[in-house]
Parts: C-alpha cells; structure tokens; sequence
C-alpha cells in the first residue's frame, strides 16, 4: 500500500502497488554481528517519485543520525542504551476558575526518556496538601509530535533544557535536567543550557499565607511549657511566725514554692513537747497574693461584671455584660522573685519572715538571680521556751540472761518483736570464706593436751565452729566439739546494758591463745588459703601486713644486728658482696625469738618466711604434644571449622598486626568465639603457648596449635582435663627456706660484720 505523506489515513488516500506480485513468509530469527536476536527491523518502504513514502506505524528509517559516522553504537538499541534514561523536570500551567487571585495553577513534573525503545514516562511528584490527584500523568509510551509532524515520534534532539514541547494537548517547558543527561547530550554534540526557574505557583503561595502563623506582638508560649519545664523542682524556705503574744510562741515554719504552676504551700513544724499535734498544713498549696484587705463576701469577686439592668419588676429583666470588665481589680502574686533571706511575705495577715534556703534553692536562686550570699538568719525565741529536745544514745535495761543479747534489744525496742536484721551485702560478698586454724587445748589434764582441733571462721556471719580430729587410740571420739555460732570475748559484764564484742577475724592468728566457752586453745597453724588471704587483706590483719611487721623487726634488731645476723649465718663474713644466702625457717625463727621475745608472733615469722620464700613452684607438668592432642580431640568431636572467623576476630581486635597479644584478650576470645574447649583446657593450652617478656601470648602459635590439617596429632583417649591432662600439684612447702640476703637488703640496716681479713 502506498500513501501520500501528510493526508490522513481515509479512503481514497491510499493506492495499491500493482507491480507487486511475490509475497514471501518474513524471517523472524537474524544473526546479526554474531547475536542471535528477533528480526523485528522494518524494511524501507518503496520509493516514489516524489519522494519517500513514509507508514505511520513505525518511525522514519531513512531519517538521518545524530551521531558522527562510525561513532554510533554497534549493539542494537535495546543492548546498548539498557536502563539509560534521560530525566528533564518541567512544568506546565493548568487553568483555574473558581480560585480567587489564582488564575491558573503551575504544576511541576519530571520528564523520562529511555533510550532503548525511545518510550516517554511523564510523573507529578506529590505536594502535600494540594488538592489534585498527582503520580503518573503519562504512562510509558512513544509520543507523537504535534501536528502537523504528527506522523514521527519524539525523539532524542526533542528535548532540552529551556524548550517547550507539546505532549498530548498540554504544553511542558522543560527547566532543568540531571547530571547523566547533560554529559550524555554534550557527548553526542547536543548543547544543553543552563537551568532556568519555574514561575511562581499562585496557589502555593496563597496556601502558605494562609498557614503561616499570625504574630500578634510577643511569642506565645504552650500553655503547659512551664509545667514541662519545672515540674517536680521546688523551692523550699525555712521561716517563722512570730506570734508571741500571751498565749503564743515562735512559730517555725517551712515554705514550698512549685515552679511547674507558681503556687505556694507552708507547712509547720511542731516543737517537740510544744502541745501542738495536729495537721502539719499551715496553707493549703494555692497562689499567694500581695495584699489581703480581709475575705471577700460571697458574690463579691466575680469573672464578669453585669452593667446597665433593664426592667422595673423581677420580669424581662435584660443584662449586658460589660466587655471592658471595669471592675474587676488585678491582684497581684507573690513569685519566686520576692521570696529572699529576711524577706517578709503577707501569709493572709501573718508577717511571715524567711531565714534558710536549702542547697537545692540556693543553686537555682545562684544560677537564676546570681545571688551568692545565703546566710541565715536567727530564729526568736521566748525565754520559758523548753530546752531543745537533742537525741542521744539509748540507755537499754541490761541483759538479762534469757536468749541473745539482740532478742533482749527488740523486746526493748518495740512493743512486737522483730527478728535481728542481718547484714545482707557482707553475707553476699564473704559467703563461703572460711579461714581455718590448726590449734590444741591448753589444760591441766595431760590426756587432753593431746587432742588436735580445727577452728573455722566464717567471715560471712562472724561465727566459728569446732571440729575434732580423732586419734586413734586416744579415748577421744572425732567431729563437731562445737556448734556454729557467734562467741562474746572474755573479760566483759555479763549483765551490762551495752552491747558485748565478739571475737572477729583479726583476733585469730598462729600463736595466739583465746579463751572459748571456757576451754583455752593455742593456734599452732593455718590452712594455705587462710595465709593468703590474710595476706591478701594487710589493712584487716596486722598479723600479716610486711611493712608493719618490718618496721618492728627494723626497731628491735637495730643495735643487736650482728647477733642476729651470727645466730642465723654462723659463718657470716662477706655476708654483704654474697647475691644469696639461705637459712631454714628453723634457723630464722630461733634468731628472731631469741633477740624480740614474745614481741614478735608466730604469724608474723611465717609472714615473713612466706615473703622472702626461696622456694620455687614446680614446673609445669603440661605436655604440649598431650595438650594439643586433647585440644584437637574436642574441635573434631564438636565439628568446628571456623578458623578463618577465629583469625578474623584477631584481625578485628588486633588492627595493626602484633605478633603477641595479651593473656586476657586471647582468653575472651576464644571463649567469645565458642571453641569448644572447657575451661581447664584452655588454661592448660594458654600455659604452653610461647610468650614475650612481658607474658604476652603469640598469635601465631595458637593458630598453629589449633589447626586440625596441620600435620596428624597423637590420638589419645578421652581425659579429664581438670586432673589427669595436667596435673596440678600444689605448692605447700613456701617459707621453708628463707632468702637471707633478700631480708637484709630490705631491711636496710647496717650488718656491722668482720671481713675476712679480720
């Protein structure tokens, strides 16, 4: 069919081709430029005489390109220009006629062109508030041109910035495009202007007039601002009322100030013994005004004022209320302003003077006011006023034998008994804190000299218990020689109104001899754990603080040096050039005693022995080939394959790569990791790792200790980690031997010795 450009598309307008007479079945497969693609190009129509003849059903194919020869693309559109879209924004005016003072309506859209299929999506973005249904306003299609090009599509050359283009009756002038759109149309020798301004919208305008705020002279502020803002502060004032008339007195009084509302309330405060018992409330809370010329009458202060009554009877009696409220008096309310020390404030008539602010109203009244002087004032007094009633201690009946001293004291102090209240927070912390002592019995019976007993101090109560260590053949029967409880110390009043002491943790060493229910024993040892944590804790026992029992050996060998020095060391010369010299604790001790007496306890020698030890702990007894077997025996049980999260993580923690990182770190780590190692394990694993100088554990290590593929380990049977993989003996023979030379150089005194030459 053959059609004559321009005319439309009626009978009469379009011819035949006659000559035609092959009518092949198109090809709908191509290979073009080695892609296999739909063949869906349009084939050039015929060429007349006087001219192309072009169908309006596709776009012109002998129009000319935009591009310079050979610098188009080589891929079809559909390939190469994917996802490539050309944004414009734009607007376009829309006419109003029942708006006053706007006559038409700009409305702001954004213009997308895809350059794959030379479609066109036009889209209104959403203004609150404007009335109109906005989104899409043309759906994605190819556009024709205006008439009378309405046979060819827009295409890219089209649009621009600073061009009006009709669309579908509607006429878009576009203002401004992206970024991606001005390179794209400056590489194809497209000149893009410069962004030019929308005209101003009428009705956006008026609709912000209408919604801007009307300013009537000073801000207003929200009516609960200051109620946000104060609520919960008050301000509080010590005063008096001085009322000493006949039958009256001092009245001391205390005045709250609410910041939230301004409101004010005083209360009393009763003299003890003053008769006066009743309710504390001297003013409910309420504002305060300035002046009080007397209670008004009922009727007398109303919110409105009525003017001119109309009518000669009670009937058709008109009022007119008076807008100008001309009677109504302003009262005026005391503020926080007027509330200062030696201010006097009208409570209803009552000259009320302020003397005392607290801490809190003193800062606010610094911070607000910069008021720095708060001093009190004094308070009146009348002379037959009785004497201040001032707390002391109260005097208890004594104790009267029945029960426990603190059974006896609530009885005294309430009419229904309580049970004593223990300490909580100290059975929390020291529960399970038991020190125990070796000790036997002093007494005139020889058989009972004999018997062994162990004394244990609970430091969570305060109590002690004894067991007995049964002998064979000794007549004694082992176990408790005593139950737990808490023991008074000996020497006090039985039958006293004060509280008795009782035996505390500091009052048991080694060498110490105490008197309990009536028997007399002598400490003659402790338990390892009982020697550390009196260690521990000097500042509790004395018995085992170094510098203080240094400071006595210090005094007392000070001119008696070289005797102790000859009884310890027989062959003491040079004693000073020698790095190290040991004596027993047999040898150390018998010196001491020999020189101090009973000045110096068996506690305080085994301190000192245990400071200036010799002995070493044994070594570790961990194999590092049975550790890592162990180690590798639990991972492959438990599946684990996360070495590359566990290196990760040390990355993470470790951002500059140091070979060797802190015990603590790596412990967190592989716990926080969740290797599947207990506890012991990983104390034996951490303990056979190499370390620097300062007991920082390599990385590298422990990487290659624990990588399954890294060689095979030794199998090894399931054991316990806690006992058998490592097995932990304790060290129990500290303080056997003393480091002599140690002990010299600390103690600092002068040895005085003959030399060798001598």
């Amino acid at each position: 069919m053959l059609r004559i450009p321009g005319m439309p598309l009626l009978p009469g307008t379009l011819f035949r081709d006659v000559t035609k007479g092959h009518y092949p079945k198109p090809q709908s497969l191509l290979n073009f430029q080695g892609l296999s693609m739909l063949s869906d190009r349009q084939q050039p129509p015929p060429v007349d005489s006087s001219g192309i003849a072009v169908d309006i059903s596709c776009p012109p194919v002998g129009a000319s390109s935009i591009y310079p020869p050979r610098s188009g693309p080589r891929m079809p559109p559909w390939i190469a220009y994917d996802k490539k879209v050309l944004c414009f924004n734009a607007y376009f005016k829309q006419t109003l006629q029942e708006v006053f003072h706007a006559p038409y309506l700009v409305r702001k859209v954004k213009i997308y062109y895809y350059l794959e299929d030379g479609t066109v999506e036009i889209y209104e973005p959403k203004v609150d508030n404007s009335g109109i249904v906005q989104g899409c306003v043309v759906h994605r299609q190819r556009v024709r041109k205006a008439p009378p090009c309405d046979n060819e599509y827009l295409s890219l050359i089209d649009l621009n910035v600073d061009m009006t283009v009709q669309i579908f009756d509607r006429q878009y002038h576009l203002t401004d495009c992206d970024h991606f759109t001005r390179d794209f149309l400056n590489t194809r020798g497209i000149t893009v202007p410069d962004p030019v301004s929308s005209p101003c919208d009428p009705t956006e305008a008026q609709r912000k007039r209408a919604q801007a705020p009307k300013s009537h002279g000073a801000p207003r502020s929200h009516p609960f601002a200051q109620f946000l803002k104060y609520d919960r502060q008050i301000l509080k004032f010590q005063a008096y009322w001085d009322d000493r008339t006949e039958f009256g007195d001092v009245r001391k009084l205390e005045i709250c100030y609410y910041l939230a509302d301004d409101t004010m309330e005083v209360k009393e405060q009763h003299i003890r013994n003053s008769g006066r018992d009743g309710p504390a409330v001297f003013l409910k809370r309420a504002r305060l005004a300035r002046e009080f010329e007397g209670l008004m009458q009922p009727g007398q202060m109303t919110p409105k004022t009525l003017l001119n009554v109309l009518g000669t009877n009670m009937r058709n009696v008109r009022y007119c209320v008076d807008p100008l409220n001309t009677g109504n008096k302003e009262i005026l309310y005391y503020s926080e302003r007027d509330l200062q020390i030696g201010s006097v404030i009208n409570v209803y008539g009552r000259a009320v003077v302020i003397t005392e602010l607290d801490p809190f109203t003193q800062q606010y009244y610094r911070q607000r006011f910069g008021i720095q002087d708060f001093t009190p004032l004094p308070i009146p007094s009348r002379s037959d006023d009785c004497a201040d009633h001032r707390p002391g201690e109260r005097m208890l009946p004594p104790f009267n034998g029945w029960g426990k001293y603190e059974d006896s004291v609530g009885n005294c102090l309430s009419v229904e008994p309580k049970p004593p209240k223990t300490d909580f927070k100290k059975f929390i912390k020291l529960d399970r804190f038991v020190l125990r002592f070796g000790a036997k019995m002093l007494s005139t019976i020889k058989a009972n000299c004999e018997r062994i007993f162990v004394i244990s101090f609970y430091l969570s109560d305060d109590t002690l218990q004894i067991q007995e260590i049964a002998v064979r053949n000794s007549g004694f029967l082992g176990g408790e020689f005593m139950k737990r409880t808490r023991l008074e110390l000996p020497g006090q009043e039985r039958f006293s109104c004060k509280q008795p002491q009782y035996y505390m943790p500091w009052n048991f060493f080694v060498g110490s001899t105490m008197s309990l229910k009536d028997f007399i024993f002598h400490l003659v040892s402790a338990d390892e754990y009982t020697l550390m944590y009196m260690e521990h804790h000097p500042e509790q026992f004395s018995f085992a603080n170094v510098p203080i029992i240094m400071e006595k050996v210090r005094g007392a060998l000070e001119t008696r040096m070289a005797d102790f020095v000859g009884s310890c060391v027989p062959d003491c010369t040079d004693l000073d050039k020698k790095q190290d010299v040991f004596v027993s604790y047999e040898s150390f001790k018998g010196a001491l005693i020999s020189i101090m007496g009973n000045a110096i306890s068996d506690h305080e020698i085994v301190t000192l022995c245990r400071h200036f030890s010799a002995e070493q702990s044994p070594p570790n007894a961990c194999n590092r080939a049975n550790v890592r077997a162990a180690a590798h025996l639990e991972l492959k049980r438990a599946l684990w394959n996360a070495r590359d999260d566990l290196m990760e993580h040390f990355h993470h923690i470790n951002p500059t790569n140091q070979p060797f990182m802190s015990e603590t770190k790596v412990r967190s780590t592989l716990r926080g990791c969740r290797l599947p190692f207990s506890l012991e394990l990983i104390d034996n694993i951490l303990s056979i790792l190499n370390r620097n100088e300062c007991g920082d554990i390599e990385v590298c290590d422990l990487m290659n200790f624990i990588d399954v593929s890294c060689g095979k380990g030794c199998d090894m049977p399931p054991v316990s980690h806690a006992f058998e993989l490592c097995p932990k003996i304790p060290f129990l023979n500290k303080g056997r031997v003393v480091n002599f030379a140690c002990f010299l150089r600390n103690l600092n005194l002068p040895l005085d010795l003959p030399t060798a030459g001598d």
